[in-house]
Formats: C-alpha cells, sequence, structure tokens
C-alpha cells in the first residue's frame, strides 16, 4: 500500500527535498512550498484537511507555526541538520580557503558542535553556538552572529534560510541546514514508524538484497542502482518501500503477505534468478519478520548475512519468535545434493499456483505457510532420503524436542511414514527414521497414483 506524505518545505529548499526523495518508492508525496513563515500554518492546514495524510515530513521552523493544526494520531519527523551537514559545512569553509576558526553556528544542538569541532580538531573556544529554540527571532540570531565574529575573519554557518539570507553580503556565510542524505534518513525513519503502527499486531516484514562483491567500487555502484531498478519493476513489490541501503544493498519494506508472494510462501526467490540472467551478479537476500518495522530491518540484516555465507544465490527468512527459514534457493533449479529416488528424480516442491493448497494444508495440520513450505523444500532437497527427529530440527534450525513434536504432528496427518529404526550412537536408544510425504499430499498423488487429500 502506498502511502501518502506530507512535506513542508522553504521554496528555496525544494530541489533538495526532491533529490533526497528521488531515489524512493513506496510514497506518494504532497507538497507545500512556502516563501515566508506566515504563509505556513494556511497551507499546512489546506493540506490536512484536503488529505488522508499517513505522515509529515517539516523542518523545526515549520512545525512550529504549524504544529497547533496537526491532529495528535499524524506521524510526524522534524527534520534537523546533523553532524554530517556541520561538517559538510566546515570542508566548504576549508575548500573556499578560509580559516576554520573563529566560525559561529547557530540551530545545531552543542553536544553535535563539541562532536565536530573535536573530531575536526578545532579550537572549541573560537566556536560559539546559538542551539534552535522555538521563540528566536531572524534579527536576534544574525545579532549574535555579528557579535561573535565581529570584523575579523570569521564566518557563520547558519541552518535557517531566511538569516542566510539576510546575512549574505554582511558576513561570510554558509549553509548548514540538511543535505539530501539528512532527509532521506529522517523519510526512511517516519516511513519505518508509519508502517509499523499500520502492521500493529499482525507483525512486519522487510527485505534486505544484497549484491555480491566486486573488484571495483564503481561496479559495486553500478551493480547496486541496476538491482534497485529490478526490483523496482517486480511486480510483487508495486506497493513496497524500496530504497537504495548503500554499500551492496536495497531495503524494501511491505506486509508480510506481500514477501510471501514474492517467495512463494518462503520457498523460492525467483528474483534472484532474474538478476542473474539480466544483470549479471550474484544477488543474496533477507528476510526479517518482527513486531516493529524496525525489528524487521534489524531480523532481515541478519538473514542476509547468514544467505550470503552461502555462497549462491539464495535467502533466509528469520523471524522474531526464532524460526528460521532458508535457504530459499532461485526457483526452478534441481536439487544439488547426491542420491536419489526411487523411481527417478526428487518431488518438486510446490509450485507458485499451489498456493492456496499450501496454506489448506497447513490449516488442517496446525503448521504456518511458510513451515510447511519449508518443509516441502527440504523433502526436494533430501532426494528421497530419510531423516530422524534431529536432523529434520537442524534443518528447520529448532530443537530437537520441537523437531519430535514436529514429527509426531506430521506423523498423525500422513505427512511422514515411518521406515524403521537406526542406531545412531553407540549408547542411547535407536531413532525412528521417517520419509517426508509433503509434495504427494500437495499434489495428490506418490508415484503418479492417485492418494487420498489431507
Amino acid at each position: 500500500m502506498t502511502l501518502s506524505i506530507g512535506l513542508v518545505v522553504h521554496a528555496s529548499r525544494r530541489g533538495v527535498f526532491e533529490e533526497a526523495v528521488e531515489p524512493l518508492s513506496g510514497i506518494s508525496l504532497k507538497w507545500v512550498t512556502y516563501g515566508h513563515e506566515q504563509e505556513i500554518r494556511p497551507r499546512v492546514r489546506s493540506l490536512v484537511d484536503g488529505h488522508a495524510l499517513d505522515g509529515l515530513l517539516v523542518g523545526a521552523v515549520p512545525y512550529r507555526a504549524c504544529r497547533d493544526v496537526l491532529s495528535r494520531n499524524l506521524p510526524v519527523a522534524v527534520t534537523r541538520s546533523s553532524a554530517l551537514d556541520l561538517a559538510l559545512a566546515l570542508s566548504q569553509a576549508q575548500a573556499r580557503g578560509w580559516q576554520a576558526v573563529p566560525v559561529s553556528i547557530d540551530t545545531f544542538d552543542h553536544e553535535v558542535v563539541s562532536e565536530v569541532t573535536e573530531a575536526a580538531h578545532l579550537d572549541r573556544t573560537r566556536v560559539t553556538c546559538l542551539p534552535y529554540a522555538d521563540d528566536q527571532s531572524v534579527d536576534e540570531i544574525c545579532a549574535f552572529h555579528q557579535r561573535s565574529v565581529g570584523e575579523g575573519d570569521g564566518y557563520v554557518i547558519t541552518a535557517r534560510t531566511a538569516v542566510l539570507r539576510q546575512l549574505r553580503g554582511a558576513v561570510r556565510v554558509l549553509n548548514g541546514s540538511p543535505t539530501p542524505s539528512s532527509i532521506r534518513a529522517e523519510l526512511h525513519e517516519l516511513v519505518l514508524r508509519v508502517r509499523s503502527q499500520q502492521a500493529g499486531a499482525a507483525g512486519f516484514a522487510a527485505g534486505v538484497f544484497c549484491v555480491g562483491r566486486h573488484g571495483r567500487p564503481g561496479d559495486l555502484e553500478r551493480s547496486r542502482k541496476d538491482l534497485l531498478h529490478l526490483l523496482r519493476a517486480t511486480p510483487e513489490l508495486t506497493d513496497a518501500w524500496i530504497e537504495n541501503r548503500g554499500r551492496r544493498g536495497v531495503l524494501v519494506l511491505g506486509g508480510r503477505t506481500l514477501f510471501e508472494r514474492l517467495s512463494r510462501n518462503w520457498l523460492v526467490v525467483p528474483v534472484l534468478d532474474q538478476a542473474q540472467e539480466a544483470l549479471g551478479v550474484r544477488v543474496s537476500a533477507g528476510f526479517g519478520v518482527g513486531p516493529s518495522a524496525r525489528s524487521a530491518v534489524v531480523l532481515a540484516e541478519r538473514a542476509a548475512v547468514r544467505a550470503e555465507s552461502e555462497h549462491r544465490p539464495c535467502g533466509y527468512l528469520m523471524e522474531d519468535s526464532g524460526l528460521v527459514i532458508g535457504p530459499m534457493g532461485p526457483g526452478g533449479e534441481p536439487s544439488e545434493q547426491a542420491g536419489g529416488r526411487a523411481g527417478g528424480q526428487p518431488p518438486a516442491p510446490p509450485r507458485p499456483d499451489q498456493g492456496d493448497r499450501v496454506r489448506e494444508l497447513a490449516r488442517t495440520v496446525g503448521l504456518s505457510p511458510a513451515t510447511l513450505s519449508r518443509l516441502a523444500a527440504i523433502e526436494h532437497d533430501l532426494a528421497g532420503r530419510t531423516v530422524t527427529p534431529s536432523e529434520l530440527a537442524d534443518a528447520m534450525a529448532i530443537t530437537d524436542p520441537s523437531g519430535r513434536r514436529l514429527v509426531r504432528k506430521l506423523h498423525a496427518h500422513g505427512l511422514v511414514t515411518s521406515e524403521g529404526l537406526a542406531q545412531t550412537h553407540r549408547k542411547g536408544r535407536p531413532t525412528g527414521l521417517y520419509r517426508l510425504a509433503i509434495a504427494a499430499a500437495l499434489t495428490g498423488s506418490v508415484d503418479g497414483q492417485p492418494v487420498a487429500t489431507v
């Protein structure tokens, strides 16, 4: 579902915000552009009255002017200049040949100024700071800067557009307003919060797609952008939020059902094959499901790391419950494991058009569709070989007692057959051997013979 997000920006900053939001998808933007502060409140009121907004991104000054017209239930993010923005402004001063100090800075918190100036080895006694406050007027801020730098070689860094305009020509001044990367990060946080609230108790899902390591940085950047475009063109991800994650990754946020469709109920990830064929790159995928968007992203990042360790295109799912599903192959490839099944090939995992049957059977047995799909994939990889409850537990990333309970449940519904006993250790009791029969229940046949529907 596409989110409707309002943005309140000064006319002179519109281009910066457009650059910030350009790589993002899954959102519909509603712009409020103003030239003077007195225009903010009526224009924001018109926006919130005329549109069903999911969230609002606004600067500190516009927020002060319009907060009384905003609904308490509307998620709002207030953009603030970051340490990176201040560091970039100081770098601009150096590039222009200006002495690093004295410098007078407004809007930034004392902690941020101390952090950046210390990292830059500047004389903190020659750095003055006026943090943002609601009751500051433009004239008061300008007077503070003029007192601080005087007639000397100092300069000003301001994050206030009106201050920048008023001081130009009087003192040397640089713009310390949020850069596109800072704005994008704020918008990302807002979307995470909105999606998390919408997901509620049903949980939320995220996907992290990582391009394999390249020899040259330029190749990596190009491959990541190509992957971003490929994911945006994937029909299952039409309503997803898709963002260039930086480094080697692309982040996708959406509902759990979106990723279930993409992965054919957590069985295969066909888009990995598409990336290999269309882009010529190996891509790994990690999916996370959790109670909040942030936890889902953390789980997806962990799952992506595990998928990359396989050294082949695949995906993993991690849920906050501890469930791990994987590896999920790119889709359609034959099992690479040795061995065979009497009478021919191992049973194929569920096809994409079997989703309804998977859900029906899972409901009958008392399992989730993801668990049943994973069992079908394990059966395919086993190629007809038997498995012990402990081995099945290892494959499912669950405990041995949970593995034994799972086998008993499957046996009660005819989804495993008992194949005798095996002595796996010198001491102790023999353990049972079982052969999975998930594919037979889904297709309604065993070696070509009809079977009863579970």
